[in-house]
C-alpha cells in the first residue's frame, strides 16, 4: 500500500514520488491552499495540498485514515526551524484518498499535553496510543521484553512456559482467583514458582519465563495490578542467594545498556536519562531500620518496608552512593514464604532479598530450601501440611540441588525505568479491582 513511512522521509529522497498512509493529525485550509500533518508509527510529515486538493479535503477530519501520493520536496531552512517536529522535507500531494473518515467529536483529547484523565484514556486506549508519548512508552517496553529474552538466552537459561490454570499454589491462598473447572475448583497462577523449581530439579538447571501472573489483591495503588507480566528465573547449584543477585545485577547492566542504544530517540522525547549501574549496593534490613530510624521512621523488627520506607531508602542510597538500585537483604521469616531458606545462625531472617529501583520494589528473590525435612518443618511453622501438596513435595524427594531465583515485574521495570508515576501507564490494558474492560 505504501512505499515509505512518514518518519523515514529526509533530504535523501527529495524529488522522489512516494506513497504514504497514516492518520491525519491536523488539517489547515488557508485560502486556496492547504496543509495536513500525516502521522504513522514512525513519525509525522507535512503534506502540501494545492487548490484542487484543498477544496476536496476541506471537510477532512482529524484521525481519519488516508493514502497520500506525492513528491518529496526540501523545505526552506526557516520553515524547518519553525516546524521542527515535521522534519526537513514535505510532500506535495498529487492525490489524497480517504480510506476511513473518523467520527467527531473524539472521545478523548489526542494531544501530547492532554487534559484527559487516565481512566478515560484507558477506556479508549487504542486512541491514546496515537499520542507520541504513549507510542514511545510501549516501544521501550517492547524492547525491554526482547532484550530480557536475549539476556537469558545469552546466559544459558532455558525458556519454559508454565500452566496458568492450576490447583492451589504455594503462595497465599487469599490472593488466588478461584474458578470452576469441570466440577473442581482451579486457580489462576499467582506465580510459576512450583514449576520453576520443578524444572531446575528436572535437570534443565537454569530456566526462565516471561508470562502472565494473577493476584487477587484488592489494592488501589499506583503500583499494584490484578494481572501483570512476570519475569521469572530459577537456577540450580548455587552457593547462596548472592549468586542469584549476581545474575540480577548482570541483567540490569545489560538491559539498560541496550535500551540506551536501541531507544535513544524515545528516551529523549520522554525526557529520561538512564544510568547503567556499575554494581548494585546491598543493604540489610537491620541497616535499613537504623537508617530510617535516624530519618524519623520506625520499622518494627519483624515488619517489611512499606512504600514510604522504600522511597526513603532509595533516596538515601542515591544521595550517598549515586545508585538508582539497591538490594535489600535478610527479610524477616514472618514475612516470607515457607520455602525461603533461613541461615543457620539466625532463624529469624531468610536468605532472601528485594530489589528497589528508583524507590519502588521491582523484584523479590531468595535461595530456596531444598532439604525436604527442613522444608516440611518450615511449612508446619507456617501452618502448611506438605503431605497435602504431593505435587510440590515430590520435587524434593529424588535429588534436588541447592537453587534459587527471582520474580520481577516487567510492568514495574517499565514504569520505574521511565518514571511514569503509575503502573497503569506502563501496561496497554491494565486490570485492577474495578477495570475488566476493554
Amino acid at each position: 500500500m505504501r512505499t515509505h513511512h512518514c518518519g523515514d522521509l529526509n533530504a535523501s529522497v527529495s524529488g522522489k514520488e512516494v506513497v504514504l498512509a497514516g492518520w491525519v493529525d491536523t488539517v489547515r485550509i488557508s485560502g486556496k491552499i492547504g496543509f495536513l500533518l500525516l502521522r504513522d508509527r514512525s513519525g509525522i510529515v507535512q503534506v502540501f495540498l494545492d487548490k484542487k486538493l484543498a477544496e476536496a479535503n476541506q471537510y477532512l477530519k482529524p484521525q481519519s485514515v488516508v493514502l497520500v501520493k506525492g513528491l518529496v520536496n526540501k523545505r526552506p531552512e526557516n520553515q524547518v526551524k519553525k516546524e521542527m517536529k515535521t522534519g526537513a522535507v514535505e510532500v506535495a500531494a498529487a492525490s489524497v484518498e480517504v480510506l476511513n473518515m473518523a467520527e467527531t467529536p473524539l472521545p478523548i483529547e489526542i494531544a501530547e499535553e492532554t487534559t484527559t484523565g487516565l481512566d478515560k484514556r484507558l477506556d479508549y486506549r487504542f486512541l491514546d496510543v496515537r499520542r507520541q508519548r504513549v507510542t514511545d512508552i510501549f516501544t521501550v517496553r517492547s524492547k525491554i521484553y526482547s532484550t530480557t529474552v536475549a539476556f537469558f538466552e545469552k546466559e544459558g537459561f532455558i525458556n519454559i512456559q508454565t500452566p496458568k490454570l492450576t490447583a492451589s499454589g504455594v503462595e497465599s491462598g487469599a490472593e488466588e482467583f478461584k474458578i470452576p473447572y469441570f466440577g473442581k475448583t482451579a486457580s489462576l497462577a499467582q506465580s510459576p514458582q512450583i514449576y520453576k523449581q520443578m524444572f531446575v530439579v528436572s535437570g534443565l538447571e537454569k530456566v526462565y519465563e516471561l508470562g502472565t501472573v494473577f493476584r487477587a489483591e484488592k489494592s488501589h495503588t499506583t503500583r499494584h495490578l490484578t494481572e501483570f507480566t512476570g519475569v521469572d528465573f530459577e537456577m540450580g547449584f548455587i552457593r547462596d542467594e548472592h549468586d542469584v543477585m549476581t545474575i540480577v545485577e548482570k541483567y540490569f547492566v545489560y538491559l539498560i545498556t541496550e535500551i540506551k542504544k536501541s531507544c535513544r530517540e524515545e528516551l529523549a522525547r520522554l525526557g529520561v536519562d538512564l544510568h547503567v549501574p556499575k554494581t548494585i549496593p546491598k543493604l540489610s534490613m537491620h541497616e535499613a531500620r537504623n537508617i530510617l530510624k535516624k530519618l524519623g521512621k520506625i520499622v518494627p523488627e519483624n515488619e517489611d518496608l512499606d512504600a514510604d520506607g522504600e522511597k526513603m531508602i532509595a533516596h538515601y542510597i542515591k544521595e550517598k552512593l549515586q545508585s538508582d538500585f539497591v538490594f535489600m537483604l535478610d527479610y524477616p521469616w514472618e514475612k516470607r514464604p515457607f520455602y525461603h531458606m533461613r541461615p543457620e545462625k539466625d532463624k529469624k531472617v531468610t536468605k532472601s532479598f528485594d530489589l528497589v529501583y528508583n524507590g519502588v520494589e521491582i523484584a523479590t528473590g531468595a535461595q530456596r530450601e531444598h532439604r525436604l525435612q527442613v522444608l516440611e518443618a518450615q511449612a508446619m511453622e507456617k501452618g502448611i501440611d506438605l503431605t497435602l501438596m504431593p505435587f510440590y513435595r515430590d520435587i524434593f524427594r529424588y535429588g534436588c540441588p541447592p537453587h534459587g531465583g527471582v520474580g520481577l515485574g516487567l510492568d514495574r521495570i517499565t514504569e520505574q525505568m521511565l518514571q511514569l508515576g503509575n503502573i497503569r501507564e506502563a501496561i496497554l490494558l491494565p486490570r485492577d479491582p474495578e477495570r475488566l474492560t476493554p
